[in-house]
């Protein structure tokens, strides 16, 4: 699954680390998410779209093919 975390993040100018706090999981975590390594649960992607204050949708797209 494609995602524009890294994107998200960097503009708001968080570290890994600081996402990782904020949203109680690792930075290895952050970093498989970013890498698309690691789907997320259903309840960290709500967690990601809320904190980015955008949609599930506008942070994760299905790959095409």
């Amino acid at each position: 699954m494609n995602n524009r975390i890294l994107e998200l993040r960097k503009a708001r100018d968080w570290s890994q680390a600081n996402l990782a706090e904020q949203l109680h999981v690792s930075r290895q975590t952050v970093n498989a998410l970013e890498r698309g390594r690691y789907d997320p649960s259903l309840p960290l992607a709500f967690s990601l779209a809320r904190l980015f204050g955008v949609t599930i949708e506008e942070v994760f797209q299905p790959e095409q093919g």
